[in-house]
C-alpha cells in the first residue's frame, strides 16, 4: 500500500481513536461501581421551574457533568405543574432509572412522590425543594447567604433606614430561606420599612411581576429599595422602574445571575445595583456529582452547599464583565465549587 498523506492521516486518526478509547476504558475501570460501566447508569432530572436563564444554565451543568460521567440522562420538565412533577417522578421510576435529581417544586406535592422513589431503591437528591426525607441530600445555594450578601450591599449603599418593596412567593424552598434572612434584617435594622410585598411565579415570570411592581410603585412612590431575591423577579421590577422613570430613585438588589442580568445591570443609570449568586451551571454539576456519590455508596452529606458570590454593578463595569464566561474568568470564585468532588470523579 502506498503511504500517501491521506492514508497516513487515516492511520493517525485510527491510532488516536484507539488511544482515546483505551484511556476511556481505563478511566472507567478506575471508577467505583456502577460507574465502571457508566453507560448502564440511568439518571433523571425532574424539573419544576425551567423558565429563565438560571434554569437553562443549571440544565447545561447537569448535562455536562452527566456527559463527563458517561451516564444516560433523561430530562423531565413539568413547567411549574406540581401534580405533573409528581407524576414525572413516577415516570422516572417506571423507566428504571438508578437515580433522580428533583429540581425545585413544592414540599406537599413532592414528599410522597420522592418517598415512592426511595422505596423503589432509587437514589434521590433534591435541589431547592425540601422533600423532608432523611435519605435525600439537599443541594443548596446557601440561600440565606445569597440574601445576606445582597442585603448587606443594600445597607452599604443606602444606609440603615429606607422604605422597601419586597418580592416574595411563599412555599418555594429557596425563596422561603431567603425570606428568613429578610425577616432577620428587618429586625436588626428597624429603620427598614417594608411598604409592600408582592410577587408571582406566573409565566412569563418577569412580565407578570412587572405588572405587579407597576401598581406597587404607583401606590408607594416613596420606595427607594426593591429587594427581589430571584433574578426573574428583579427583571420584572426593573421593567416597572424604568417605565416609571424612577431609575434615579429606586435601587434593586437580587439573587441569581445570568448573561441577560449582567447586561441589564450594565445599562447606563441602571437601577439594578447588585446581586448575589452561585454559578447555576456549577450547581447543576454539583447536583449530579452528589447523586453519583450516592450511587457509588458514598455520603455527600445531608446538605450540599454551594457558596455564593456578591456581584455588584461596580464590579461589572470596572472589570468590564459582559457575560457569564467573563464573570467566571474575572471572578474566579464564581467559576468552580470544590463541593462533592471525590478523587475518582471525572469533571467536565
Amino acid at each position: 500500500m502506498k503511504l500517501t498523506r491521506r492514508v497516513f492521516a487515516k492511520m493517525l486518526a485510527g491510532v488516536s481513536l484507539a488511544a482515546s478509547s483505551f484511556v476511556g476504558l481505563a478511566h472507567a475501570a478506575d471508577m467505583p461501581a456502577p460507574f465502571d460501566n457508566p453507560g448502564d447508569v440511568k439518571i433523571a432530572l425532574v424539573r419544576y421551574l425551567s423558565t429563565g436563564d438560571f434554569f437553562q444554565a443549571y440544565l447545561s451543568g447537569v448535562e455536562r457533568q452527566a456527559e463527563a460521567l458517561g451516564v444516560d440522562l433523561r430530562v423531565l420538565d413539568s413547567r411549574q405543574d406540581a401534580a405533573l412533577q409528581a407524576d414525572m417522578v413516577d415516570q422516572a421510576i417506571a423507566l428504571g432509572v438508578d437515580g433522580i435529581i428533583v429540581q425545585h417544586g413544592l414540599t406537599e406535592s413532592m414528599q410522597a412522590a420522592v418517598q415512592r422513589a426511595v422505596d423503589a431503591g432509587i437514589k434521590v437528591v433534591a435541589f431547592d425543594v425540601n422533600v423532608e426525607n432523611p435519605a435525600v441530600p439537599q443541594i443548596e445555594q446557601s440561600d440565606r447567604d445569597l440574601a445576606r450578601l445582597a442585603l448587606e450591599q443594600a445597607i452599604a449603599d443606602n444606609g440603615e433606614s429606607w422604605k422597601a418593596g419586597y418580592v416574595y412567593v411563599p412555599g418555594i424552598a429557596p425563596l422561603d430561606r431567603r425570606n428568613e434572612t429578610w425577616v432577620e434584617f428587618k429586625e436588626r435594622y428597624p429603620g427598614i420599612e417594608e411598604k409592600a410585598q408582592f410577587g408571582t411565579l406566573d409565566n412569563p415570570i418577569a412580565n407578570s411581576n412587572a405588572n405587579q411592581a407597576r401598581s406597587v410603585l404607583s401606590a408607594n412612590p416613596d420606595i427607594t429599595v426593591m429587594f427581589a431575591p430571584y433574578d426573574e423577579f428583579a427583571k420584572g421590577v426593573k421593567i416597572a422602574v424604568d417605565e416609571a422613570g424612577m431609575t434615579d430613585q429606586v435601587s434593586i438588589y437580587s439573587a441569581d445571575v445570568s448573561t441577560s442580568d449582567i447586561a441589564a445591570m450594565r445599562e447606563p443609570n441602571s437601577a439594578w445595583k447588585a446581586t448575589a449568586a452561585t454559578n447555576p451551571a456549577v450547581v447543576g454539576e454539583v447536583s449530579v456529582r452528589a447523586l453519583a456519590m450516592l450511587l457509588a455508596g458514598e455520603d455527600p452529606g445531608a446538605s450540599v452547599v454551594v457558596p455564593p458570590t456578591l456581584i455588584t454593578q461596580k464590579d461589572l463595569l470596572e472589570k468590564d464583565i459582559k457575560n457569564m464566561e467573563e464573570l467566571s474568568e474575572k471572578l474566579p470564585q464564581f467559576a468552580h465549587a470544590p463541593v462533592a468532588v471525590p478523587d475518582w470523579m471525572p469533571l467536565p
